[in-house]
C-alpha cells in the first residue's frame, strides 16, 4: 500500500468509494484544521466531507448525512502513531500528573 489514503473514501459497504482494507488501516481526517472522527465519507480533492445528521435515518435506514466543504486532509492512523517524537498540541506528556491535596 502507499503512504497516502485515497482521495475519496466512505465507510458505506454499498457505495463504488467503500475499500474495506484502507479502513482497516485507519484513516484519520482533518477538517479545517480540526480532528474529526464522525466522517462518513470524504473527498479530498473536491474539499468536502459528509456526517451523520443527528440520529436521523432515511427511508432506507441508512443515516441521513450532511455535506461540509472546506480542506479535507486525510492521513493513515499507523503512520501517525510511528511517528515517534512528535507530541500532539496540547498533550504535555512530560508533565506529571498533579496529585489532589484533599485526598492525602
Amino acid at each position: 500500500m502507499s503512504d497516502t489514503p485515497p482521495d475519496r473514501l466512505a465507510i458505506d459497504p454499498r457505495s463504488k468509494f467503500h475499500d474495506a482494507a484502507t479502513l482497516e488501516r485507519g484513516v484519520g481526517i482533518r477538517f479545517n484544521g480540526r480532528e474529526r472522527t464522525d466522517v462518513e465519507e470524504y473527498c479530498v480533492s473536491e474539499g468536502w466531507i459528509r456526517t451523520a445528521f443527528g440520529k436521523s435515518l432515511d427511508r432506507r435506514g441508512r443515516p441521513m448525512t450532511v455535506r461540509h466543504s472546506g480542506t479535507v486532509e486525510a492521513y493513515f492512523l499507523d503512520l501517525q502513531e510511528s511517528g515517534a517524537g512528535d507530541a500532539e498540541p496540547g498533550n504535555d506528556s512530560e508533565t506529571p500528573a498533579k496529585s489532589d491535596p484533599e485526598s492525602d
